[in-house]
């Protein structure tokens, strides 16, 4: 229907004077404007809720198909307020697995692919997440980068200005806090003009406490969703921002702040999110059906944990006029659940269609076809060989700094004294002291770094990959060159990928051929091979939990505290580069 045709065919079904599409009735509705659970029916019309109520009059006639609720409650089709999926899957398998338990739209970021290859991928991107049987919308990507050559191929301030005048692009993704409080004035323009356009800006304040976090929230960040004590959400709380609970892959923070319901203060502006979640979390726990079910679990009230994953982010984007609840004009999202605590989605209607069933899609996500550009990422001009990692010093013996991989997560700095040997420093798999290396492989700049790591557990062979955080490089980790070359050319090979490599030979991977971060297989076969590159890495000495997010962070300013790229070592409490050879 065309616009005009759309509101009259609106206004004749809600006055009962025309035939419904799609009829839901005898239900129990929440409504999330007003914290009640009503009793009625809910009448759709093409994407749009024509009427909610008891009396429908002759809207439900013979061409209206017809859903009976009795027994049964409605609550508003499910929104993920901050994720990243421009990584691992393609955008059409995490649609797969997102329709069938409820979750109607998703809020992303795009700071993988947009450092990986820039303004172009993030538009290609974009691309692949139109026309799919839910809602996708994204933030922008500030681009905030240790690396010297990703902050060359950074985004514009007109870039950004032509990417927000896109419909689905609803405002700037999470700017780093320390780079935001020391003014990088490229990332303090490109706040400027998303304020200036009237979007949002998504915050990053991991770590921020007092001056520091008032200064970061003056400049118009008005959301974070870093926080992992009540504390930290309050502190925020009060400085107006909207707060965002992880309940994800990184980190799950739900129980921790769980507390905060029993303080009887607001939390209208709490609400919940996965920050990303791996194939394996999909398949086996769900999507924001899950946030919400544990949300329930930990004693938060059904009609608030529903909120906090409904309305409360629609109203943190300024999409509550058309998403987040179940009332006239709204988009037609509802989930049709047993009960008000169980959270598990009998029917799930996306813009007036029924997209799933008793958890099996109805409507297949369309598949995006990449552009060559995108999924020939991986610009290395030679194959590498053992010497390309070598290390050069001079001397018997010589102080080196070395990352030490202290989490998971977070690294600090430490220092080995190390043997010269043929006038080059090798590996110590008896120390733990690894070699890691960061090069360059999207803009074809020809540059590494070799450097030394500890607390990843390796005794042999080597781990590569494309997909890592806030730069376009490959990380390689290993304690024998030869196995870091073959992990890398394999790499090459592959246009992108994760790569496990001993003894000469490839032990386990993963093919990411778009952009150098993004699979094109199903689910169930990523979560295989994942699963496969975690135990090979474990049989080689690894005792990392997830070495593939250990290796992913190696390169981002968002996490404490040494970190790497393709120039060198960067200190992130002095936001400088530092010396790998002190002494």
């Amino acid at each position: 229907m065309a616009g005009k045709e759309k509101i009259h065919q609106l206004i004749k079904v809600a006055l009962g004077e025309a035939e419904a599409d799609l009829a839901i009735t005898n239900g129990s509705i929440v409504n999330v404007y007003s914290g009640e659970v009503l009793a009625g029916d809910v009448l759709i019309k093409g994407d749009r809720i024509a009427s909610v109520g008891k009396d429908t009059g002759n809207a439900i006639g013979p061409k209206t198909r017809v859903i009976d609720a009795k027994g049964k409650t409605l609550i508003p089709g499910l929104i993920d307020g901050h994720t990243h999926i421009d990584t691992i899957y393609s955008t059409s398998e995490l649609v797969r697995y997102a329709i069938k338990g409820g979750t109607t739209t998703i809020i992303t970021e795009t700071a993988n692919i947009g450092c990986a290859l820039g303004y172009e991928a993030v538009v290609e991107f974009l691309e692949s997440t139109q026309d799919q049987p839910i809602k996708i919308f994204v933030t922008a990507p500030p681009m905030v980068t240790i690396s010297p050559v990703t902050e060359e191929h950074a985004l514009s301030v007109s870039q950004l200005r032509r990417l927000l005048r896109r419909r689905e692009v609803i405002g700037l993704g999470e700017p780093y806090w320390g780079e935001v409080v020391n003014s990088n004035q490229r990332v303090l323009d490109l706040i400027a003009e998303t304020i200036r356009q009237g979007k949002k800006v998504d915050g990053h304040s991991a770590g921020a406490s007092g001056k520091k976090l008032q200064a970061y929230v003056a400049v118009g960040v008005s959301s974070c969703h870093e926080p992992i004590t009540a504390e930290e959400v309050m502190e925020r709380l009060r400085l107006g921002l909207f707060v965002l609970i992880r309940e994800g892959e990184i980190r799950r923070e739900l129980e921790a702040v769980s507390g905060l319901k029993d303080e009887g203060v607001d939390l209208s502006r709490l609400a919940i999110s996965t920050d990303g979640l791996g194939p394996r979390h999909l398949i086996n726990d769900g999507y924001m059906d899950f946030v919400v079910q544990k949300a329930i679990d930990l004693g938060f009230p059904p009609l608030q944990a529903i909120g906090m994953a409904t309305i409360n982010v629609a109203r943190r984007f300024a999409l509550d006029d058309v998403i987040g609840g179940i009332a006239p004009g709204k988009y037609a999202d509802i989930v049709i659940i047993p009960d008000l605590k169980t959270i598990r989605a009998e029917y799930v209607i996306s813009s007036g269609r029924l997209v799933a069933k008793a958890g099996e899609p109805l409507v297949l996500p369309r598949e995006h076809d990449y552009s060559p550009s995108i999924l020939k990422s991986v610009k290395l001009d030679r194959d590498f060989k053992a010497e390309d990692f070598a290390v050069p010093a001079a001397g018997r013996q010589v102080k080196v700094r070395l990352i030490d991989q202290v989490t998971n997560l977070v690294s600090r700095e430490d220092f080995a004294s190390m043997a010269v040997s043929d006038g080059q420093l090798k590996t110590d798999a008896g120390r733990d002291i690894l070699k890691v290396a960061a090069i360059e492989r999207s803009f074809g700049t020809g540059k590494s770094f070799v450097g030394f790591i500890k607390g990843m557990g390796f005794k042999r062979g080597a781990i590569a990959t494309s997909a890592v955080w806030d730069c376009g490089d490959i990380i390689a980790v290993g304690a024998d060159e030869n196995d870091m070359a073959q992990a890398v050319n394999r790499i090459r090979e592959l246009d992108g990928g994760i790569v496990v490599c001993a003894g000469g030979r490839v032990l386990a991977e993963l093919a990411l051929p778009v952009g150098g971060e993004i699979s094109t297989e199903p689910m169930g076969s990523l979560e295989d091979k994942l699963g496969r590159i975690q135990r090979a890495a474990a049989d080689l000495g690894c005792r990392l939990p997830d070495v593939r997010i250990t290796l992913a962070v190696l390169t981002t300013a968002a996490i404490p505290f040494l970190r790497i790229c393709e120039h060198g070592l960067v200190d992130l409490r002095q936001n400088k580069f530092v010396d790998l050879i002190v002494g």
